[in-house]
């Protein structure tokens, strides 16, 4: 990733936009960017280059939340967007990050084209560029009103606010959701000081990820010191969100799975019937559970937003295990960290004030559904061919029994309709335990990752079942 790139990069996208009905040189065309190195550099190349190309470009003000860039495509009709960012990857990378006119993340064939735009352009230093100046925050200001317009405003009505700890994670997201925060009513909020300010280096988090081991150990320490009643973490671009709780005095992070079905019983319960929810193949089975026995539809698509936005008509909301939650398709049209905080937020009010928790949802899932217990087991490799080899072996010999139970293989590189490099193992046994395993190449890191799921009626019996997988997995790997 470097200016070069990032310039022809740009002069192939202006270049397919040129080719699309309706999307030619004139049209807006946002670009936001993140606090990493190098991030206000290439932004404003990308804008120029796309200026230079005849569009109109919206350069936001400033580093921001990526679901703003989202917000923004919907918001003023435009062709397309671009985010610079490496969202919650370690303080060395950036990446380019593109919305096509829906306000959705790029898919195939426009993907192709791009790239096959890009391969036809000319030396960097030869691309028309054209000065473009900073919007004003106008857009921020829609962006917000529209996200804490879908939270009832204030505290609770039994006068029991809620105290909040909060870290954005050295990134982006901090000051953009305490505004929302504060507007719509929530006042007794602590932040974690020393991850607060958007820092490219990420001084204390060198993998800023909030599902990472350790990443969130500040969050939880700050939660307990105030006596907080919820801990809300950001990643660097805050699109993702995570959420912490207290269990008898003892915080925790959730699992995405976990703050995935809180959320789906929760916007189903103010939804009309018959909406459409969706998650992906390596998210837990329990969201289409829900759906089912709340009169609504469930779609799973494969890994990524991409996909679950465009799962179909009627979406609601959509998650992705990896701490990923679009809880307003019609706002921002891909995971929203911003938008997922204030919602988790007004439901822990409203539970608080029934003298409940989001520990107690899980509880009634688990009485009504089993319990849906999970992990992930991942292996990060130097050699890139590891993955590939490993891959073929588990296709070649695939394991016919996890934990004593029996299983069988699904192969999705030959699936009809979702072919992706995935292989998924599903099993029960006769007094109704289920086991499910789905192991893929990482997309976005040099990784091997497993994604494991255990249900039973017992949580103790289900947890214990996980655990003997996951020893299995891991010599699997």
């Amino acid at each position: 990733m470097n200016l070069a790139t990032v310039v022809r990069a740009t002069a192939g996208l202006a270049a397919y936009l040129a080719t699309v009905e309706s999307t030619g040189p004139g049209t807006t065309v946002v670009v936001g960017r993140d606090a990493r190195h190098g991030s206000a550099e290439f932004a404003r190349a990308a804008a120029e280059v796309l200026a230079g190309a005849g569009h109109h470009v919206v350069l936001l003000p400033r580093p921001l939340p990526t679901p703003v860039v989202a917000f923004a495509v919907l918001r003023l009709k435009a062709a397309a967007g671009v985010q610079i960012t490496a969202s919650h990857n370690p303080a060395g990378d950036n990446g380019y990050k593109v919305y096509l006119g829906d306000g959705a993340q790029l898919i195939s064939p426009a993907d192709r084209l791009i790239e096959n735009a890009i391969g036809r352009v000319g030396p960097a230093n030869e691309v028309p560029r054209a000065p473009v100046a900073p919007a004003g925050d106008e857009l921020v200001e829609a962006y917000l009103d529209a996200v804490c317009g879908l939270v009832d405003p204030g505290p609770d009505e039994l006068g029991k606010p809620l105290r909040i700890a909060v870290t954005a994670m050295h990134g982006v997201g901090g000051q953009t959701l305490l505004d929302a925060l504060h507007r719509v009513g929530h006042r007794d909020i602590h932040v974690v000081a020393s991850q607060f300010a958007p820092d490219p280096d990420f001084p204390t988090a060198p993998f800023p990820n909030p599902e990472e081991p350790g990443a969130c150990d500040r969050l939880l320490a700050l939660a307990a010191e105030v006596d907080a009643d919820i801990a809300i973490a950001l990643d660097p671009d805050a699109d993702r969100c995570a959420v912490g709780v207290a269990d008898n005095g003892v915080w925790r992070m959730l699992r995405g799975d976990e703050v995935g079905a809180i959320l789906g019983e929760h916007l189903l319960a103010r939804s009309a019937p018959g909406g459409l929810v969706a998650s992906t193949l390596v998210s837990s089975q329990l969201l289409g559970k829900i759906a089912a026995a709340r009169g609504a539809r469930h779609a799973q698509t494969l890994t990524g937003f991409k996909w679950l936005v465009r799962a179909g008509a009627g979406l609601v909301y959509a998650y992705e295990e990896a701490i990923g939650y679009c809880v307003a398709p019609e706002i921002v049209r891909d995971k929203d960290g911003i938008s997922a905080a204030l919602v988790v937020c007004e439901l822990a009010g409203a539970l608080k004030a029934r003298g409940r928790t989001l520990d107690d949802v899980l509880a009634d899932l688990a009485a009504e559904f089993g319990a849906h217990v999970g992990t992930q087991v991942s292996v990060r490799v130097e050699r890139l061919a590891l993955i590939a080899q490993t891959m073929a072996r588990l296709r070649h010999r695939p394991p016919t029994e996890l934990a004593g139970i029996e299983v069988a293989c699904a192969d999705l590189l030959t699936h009809p309709t979702r072919t992706t490099d995935a292989l998924v193992w599903t099993g029960a046994s006769a007094d109704g335990l289920s086991v499910r395993v789905v192991i893929r190449p990482s997309g976005t890191e040099p990784k091997l990752k497993a994604y494991l799921e255990a249900v039973a009626e017992d949580t103790a019996l289900a947890q214990d079942l996980l655990e003997r997988m996951a020893e299995q997995i891991r010599r699997l790997l």
